[in-house]
C-alpha cells in the first residue's frame, strides 16, 4: 500500500504541527500519505496497514488523551503485532513518561516502534522536532 496513515488528537496544534511533519516526510519519501484526527477515523481503518503513525500529546499525570486516542491505542493494541509504528507527541510538563509507557504498550503488542522510540517535544515543536518527524515519515515509507 502507497499511502500511510497519519492519526493524531491535537488541543492546542502543536502535536497537529508534528503530524503534519510527519506526513510531510512521507510525501518526501515518495509515497501518500493520509493525515486524520483521530475522532475522523476508525481503529479498523489501520488493520491491514504495515505501518502507520500515531500521535498524541501527554495529558494530565502523563497519559495520552482519554475519551478519543485512549480507546483507539486500546483498540490498535489488538492487531499490532507484526506492524511498524511511529509514535510523536509534545508535553508541557513531567520528563516524557507517557511516551515511555506508549512505547512499552505497542512493543508488548508485538508493534515495531519506529526509529526505536516515539518523538517528543516540550510545547510548540522546534525546527530539530519537525526535522526528527519528517525522518519518522520517512522511515514509515520505507516499510
Amino acid at each position: 500500500m502507497d499511502e500511510i496513515m497519519v492519526v493524531y488528537w491535537s488541543q492546542t496544534g502543536n502535536t497537529e504541527a508534528m503530524a503534519q511533519a510527519v506526513a510531510q516526510g512521507i510525501e518526501e519519501a515518495g509515497k501518500k500519505a493520509k493525515l486524520a484526527e483521530v475522532s475522523a477515523v476508525s481503529a479498523a481503518d489501520l488493520k491491514d496497514a504495515k505501518a502507520f503513525a500515531l500521535g498524541c500529546p501527554a495529558m494530565g499525570a502523563e497519559v495520552i488523551e482519554e475519551d478519543e486516542m485512549e480507546p483507539f491505542v486500546a483498540e490498535v493494541e489488538g492487531f499490532a503485532s507484526g506492524k511498524t509504528i511511529g509514535l510523536f507527541g509534545s508535553y508541557g510538563w513531567g520528563d516524557g513518561q507517557w511516551m515511555r509507557d506508549w512505547e512499552d504498550r505497542m512493543k508488548a503488542a508485538g508493534a515495531e516502534v519506529a526509529c526505536g522510540e516515539g518523538i517528543i517535544t516540550q510545547e510548540t515543536p522546534d525546527d530539530d522536532a519537525l526535522v526528527k518527524c519528517k525522518e519518522l515519515g520517512k522511515t514509515l515509507a520505507a516499510v
